[in-house]
């Protein structure tokens, strides 16, 4: 059974890593977001609870997605991409906190949740690649 994200035997192509990823470069961009422009306005008091959160959040959105990129069967992978998927998801609740507890503006707000739902849009059009990719291999 062949796997479209195999290596090319004998050399690294970096056009067939999951850097080069559309979903994975605008999970990226939300993990950068949160840590310059979130992290660095909450209060000390949040070091052990939001801001922990909140960057295990970060972090596992493109980690989930390599991980799943690195996989050898479609289904385990998509399993990851799902988990990045939830991630998201998490990271925009927490973003909501932030603004409820007034430590973020209404723009830097606006700012994340825009760059959520693009990375949430191009992670399920990548899931439903994978899948039709999975299902046109049978």
């Amino acid at each position: 059974m062949e796997n479209i994200f195999d290596e090319p035997e004998g050399k690294y192509n970096e056009n067939r890593d999951f850097t080069s990823l559309i979903c994975w470069k605008d999970a990226r961009s939300v993990k950068l977001f949160f840590y310059k422009k979130v992290l660095p306005l909450l209060p000390k008091e949040e070091k052990f609870n939001l801001d922990v959160q909140i960057r295990k959040g970060s972090v596992s959105c493109t980690a989930n997605i390599s991980e799943g990129y690195g996989r050898f069967h479609f289904q385990e992978g998509i399993q990851f991409y799902r988990i990045s998927r939830g991630s998201s998801y998490e990271l925009k609740d927490h973003l909501i906190s932030c603004l409820d507890f007034s430590y973020i503006n209404q723009e830097i707000y606006k700012e994340g949740l825009e760059l959520i739902e693009k990375a949430k849009i191009s992670l399920n059009g990548y899931i439903n690649y994978v899948k039709n990719k999975n299902e046109n291999l049978h």
